[in-house]
């Protein structure tokens, strides 16, 4: 099977599979641009300041969780001012609900029925889930679930 890579600066689908690119999604009345705006709120513990990082997108919104690192060191992560252990099921089952959130737009559905056939991948992401918000298995996982249902 042909292996699609999962890039911001790449082609269609692979750009639109990015968590940079700009999906919206509303997830527990909380507005997100995009999933990395998304993902990088749970740096902050300020439920307001959360739901600004929200609206940004791309690298924009990956610059602001760069120097967010305190929860490297706790292993805990915020959403709407209830701590969530970053290794926890609790932290899964929310990201499982973003992405579901997420998988209701539907430019970022097609963009998952156009990867199918291929192998996804993401080979800049992380695999320790002590040094990235999200890991690359986490995140092909995710990927490749709500592509089958597809």
């Amino acid at each position: 099977m042909e292996e699609l890579e999962i890039k911001s600066s790449y082609e269609y689908p692979s750009n639109a599979l990015s968590n940079f690119y700009p999906h919206s999604f509303t997830l527990d009345g909380v507005d997100c641009a995009s999933m990395e705006g998304f993902l990088q709120s749970l740096k902050y513990k300020n439920p307001k300041k959360q739901r600004k990082i929200c609206t940004y997108t791309g690298l924009e919104a990956k610059k602001k969780g760069k120097f967010k690192f305190m929860w490297k060191l706790t292993g805990n992560v915020y959403w709407q001012g209830n701590k969530i252990n970053r290794l926890s099921s609790e932290f899964q089952t929310l990201i499982n609900r973003a992405y579901e959130a997420m998988f209701k737009n539907d430019n970022f559905k097609k963009a998952l029925f156009d990867s199918k056939g291929y192998e996804l991948s993401h080979k800049i992401g992380k695999q320790d889930p002590k040094k990235t918000i999200l890991t690359e298995n986490e995140f092909l996982s995710i990927l490749n679930n709500l592509r089958n249902t597809l």
